[in-house]
Parts: structure tokens; sequence; C-alpha cells
């Protein structure tokens, strides 16, 4: 074989090599293709999953403002507790007083 039938034959299989690669991609993209209502169908759940996670967005800011407003009353209602117990506390240490000083004036007379 000489030189030139080498490049012959070396450009007929390249040749064949480009149509097997041609046909294989207008095969896929013939396969693969598409059509209108599978698009319509894909945008219409695009749209969905849009709104849904609008909807998901606006439930949880409306749960942390009302985690706030909890956490908020939790800490005034510990406050008015705190400043009961000091209160009854106060209260206690002066009932006590009282009582002392009742017995005192008892043991007095």
């Amino acid at each position: 074989m000489n030189r030139t039938e080498l490049i012959a034959v070396t450009a007929a299989i390249l040749f064949v090599a480009f149509l097997l690669g041609w046909f294989a991609s207008w095969l896929v993209h013939r396969l693969g293709r598409s059509g209108g209502a599978d698009l319509s169908e894909l945008d219409r759940m695009a749209q969905q999953l849009h709104e849904v996670e609008e909807e998901r967005d606006q439930a949880l800011a409306h749960l942390r403002q009302r985690e706030a407003e909890m956490s908020n009353q939790l800490h005034q209602t510990e406050a008015e507790l705190r400043a009961a117990m000091d209160g009854l506390r106060a209260a206690r240490h002066e009932a006590e007083e009282l009582r002392s000083y009742v017995e005192r004036m008892n043991q007095a007379v």
C-alpha cells in the first residue's frame, strides 16, 4: 500500500466516522426532543413551585414574628413572676417581724 492509497483509505474512514457521528447526533435529537405540552407542563410546575416557595417564606416570616412575640411575652411574665416573688418574700419577712413583735409584746404583758 503506497502513500496515496493510505491517505485515501484514512480519508474514507474519517468520512464514515463523521457520517456515523452526525447520524447518531440526529437520532439523539430526534428521540430526545420534548414536545410543547411537556414544556408547558414544566412551566406550570415551575410556577407552582415558585408560589409554594413564596407561601413557605411567608409562613416562616409569620412563625418568626409569632416566636418573637411569644418570647417577649415570656420575658414579661418571668419579670412579673420575679416581682411577685420578691413582694411575697418581703411580705413574709414583714409578717415574721410582726409575729415576733406581737410575741414579744404578749410576753412583756
